[in-house]
Order: structure tokens, then sequence, then C-alpha cells
């Protein structure tokens, strides 16, 4: 049977209460440039860190981070809504770049998936020279607002078109992302100014993968985290292999009669549905997706402070249910005291601040679950 993983309490508040004495209040992650989104005027002094941006000393409690993730990030009107909303409330995302999307149709055979045919790819490639001049117009603008580029590698190949990524080797991944950078690379001479050294992690399609595998890969090319990984319950990150594994939550939809889901869109949609497109129900499928986010994120906040993985993708499932749903909760929860909405690597950032025994600390604690 096939497991669809992606397109594809209160009580936990007292332990932390005893470990942690002093609330202290955290701002949200404000763009780095003026407050426009524009980047600092070269020689212009370095903004200062955020607030949040320290060594927890004694008895303070950890930010509620929250990290926004789309999977792909092809789509032009996507990457506007995205960058408005984030804009709006000083929220930074990660966006998993599909490699084959700096790819022109024309030259798709230049992409050969391990274990596949030059120009195959499950989800196409870049369309037009314009079209892809538009889209690294896009991917220019997040990087420049200080949104962070990672890669979702490049032809998709999920369970069932074997060889899936389910199965490939240290050598496999090493190839697909070897075409990856490639296409980056090539890219750069239409202007792309998300250089290699920018991408330290990445999504896998349909979050499949022998991770024994593909981790020490990404160590080798110093890449630093992986966002494929799924917990029951909101889990703190941990070292693997050398990167950063964080994970993707399984939680309870109450409106599933409590079954639990991985927490993103694809997933949900599935559970509610089967993912068939049914417009007519998208304002039904956000209430729940929502309400399910909002769950979350009350009892992370209240119990271990795990951050919270939204995860998502560019699309227009179910008349844009799940885009409505991320996009909403982005602008309730991001202006919120004591939460910042933030990129992996800035949580990266934070947590190589601290104590290894705080964060062992957190790590010992129950992962928090919805009721």
């Amino acid at each position: 049977m096939r497991t669809h993983r992606r397109w594809g309490a209160i009580g936990l508040g007292v332990a932390l209460a005893l470990t942690f004495l002093v609330l202290v209040v955290l701002g949200t992650v404000p763009p780095p440039g003026a407050a426009d989104g524009s980047t600092p005027s070269q020689g212009s002094a370095a903004p200062a860190p955020p607030a949040w941006l320290h060594r927890l000393g004694p008895g303070e409690l950890p930010p509620q981070f929250v990290l926004f993730s789309f999977d792909g990030v092809g789509s032009h009107e996507h990457w506007q809504r995205v960058l408005a909303t984030a804009r709006s409330v000083n929220a930074h995302v990660t966006g998993f770049l599909s490699g084959v999307y700096l790819l022109p149709h024309n030259r798709k055979e230049s992409y050969v998936g391990p274990g596949h045919k030059p120009g195959a790819s499950a989800i196409g490639f870049g369309g037009t020279d314009e079209e892809i001049r538009t889209r690294i117009e896009d991917l220019n603008a997040a990087a420049a607002a200080g949104h962070e580029i990672g890669t979702h590698y490049n032809g998709h190949f999920c369970k069932g078109m074997e060889p899936s990524v389910g199965v490939w080797s240290a050598d496999q991944w090493t190839s697909e992302l070897d075409q990856f950078f490639g296409f980056l690379h090539d890219a750069a001479t239409k202007g792309l100014r998300v250089a290699g050294n920018m991408i330290k992690g990445g999504r896998t399609p349909c979050l499949e993968g022998k991770f024994d595998q593909l981790l020490p890969v990404l160590a080798r090319r110093g890449m630093t985290y992986d966002a494929s990984q799924v917990s029951d319950g909101l889990a703190w990150p941990e070292k693997q292999n050398g990167v950063w594994a964080f994970w993707m939550p399984l939680v309870r939809v109450k409106a599933l009669t409590n079954r639990k889901v991985i927490m993103m869109d694809y997933n949900l949609w599935y559970a509610m549905n089967k993912a068939r497109d049914d417009p007519a129900r998208g304002p039904e499928f956000t209430k729940i997706t929502l309400d399910t986010y909002r769950a979350a994120y009350q009892v992370a906040t209240a119990g271990n402070r795990a951050p919270i993985v939204v995860g998502n993708h560019f699309n227009d499932w179910a008349g844009n249910a799940f885009s409505n749903a991320a996009e909403q909760f982005m602008s309730e929860v991001c202006g919120k005291p004591q939460t910042v909405c933030a990129t992996y690597s800035e949580v990266i950032e934070w947590l190589r601040l601290q104590d290894p025994a705080v964060l062992d600390s957190f790590r010992a604690l129950p992962k928090a679950q919805v009721q």
C-alpha cells in the first residue's frame, strides 16, 4: 500500500515552567534591509541581528519558530501572493526549488534522472525561455527579501515511478544534486542571483528516501539540513549524519475523526477526499487546514516549543484551499509575541548559539501532540 506523504499539553507547559522561569518577549524576523524590503546599499552598515538571535540565558524560553516552506516554487502567481503576505508580517519563508523548472522544455533531454531516460520528469520542465526569465526574477526577489531557496531536487520520482527516490543510493543522489546545481549555474548566465553556495538544504519528493544514503551526501557538499523526515508530533531538530533533521509533523485532525495526517497540504487533501479536485469544498478544506495549523501552534507554544513546520506547494488544489489556509495562518501568527517566522537556515543559526545541553533538554520533553 502506498503511503501518501505529500503531493503526492498543557501538562507539557508545566514541565517547561519548571525548567524555565522567565518568559522573554521576542520579536518576529525583520527582513534584511529597508522597511520596503529593499536590500541595503553598497557600503552601508550591516543590519543589526534580530532580538531573538542570541544564546538563551537562564530561565529563557525559546522562540516559537514557525517555518513556512513551499515545494516546487515555479509559479509566478504564488510567489506574488506569498511575498506580499510575508512582507506584511515580517515573515521569512523557504522555497524548495525543483531544478527542472530552470530547464526549458526544448532542452529537457539535458536532464537524466537516476535510472530514468533522458528528458523524463514527473513534473514537466520550465516551459519557455520567457517563463524561465519570470521565474528567475521571482527567485531573485525572494532571495533579496531575505527568504531562503533550497532544493526539491529535479524529476520528482515518487514511489510508482521506479526507480523512485525512495530507493536511490548515495551515488544516485549525488547525480541528482550535480544536475540541480548545474541548472542553477546555467541560470546564472540568465541573471539568477541564487548561487549554489546559498542552497543549504532541501526536501525530497513525497518525503521519500533512504536517509542514511542521502544525508551524508548533503554533508559532504557542505549543506546543513534536510526537511523530509516525519515525526509523530512536533519535535525539535536533531543532527543526523552531519546535518540537521527538521521534522514534518504527524498530527491529529479533529475534523477527520482525529485521524493522524502529515501536516502538509497534499496529505491533508488526500485525507479529506482522496485528493479529488472539488473547488466547491474549498472553504471547508481551508477551515479544516487552518484549524489544524492553529491547534499545532497552540500545543507547541504551551508545550515543548518545537519549531512548527508548515509544508505546502505552490498549488491551486480545491479552489486554492491550502494556499489560502497557509497565507491566512502566516498573517495570524507571525506578528504574535514570542513567535518567529523564519527560514531553516535562520533557525540553524539560532541553534548553533545555544548550549547543547539546553537543546538536549528540549528534545527530552514529550513531543507536542494535537489532542
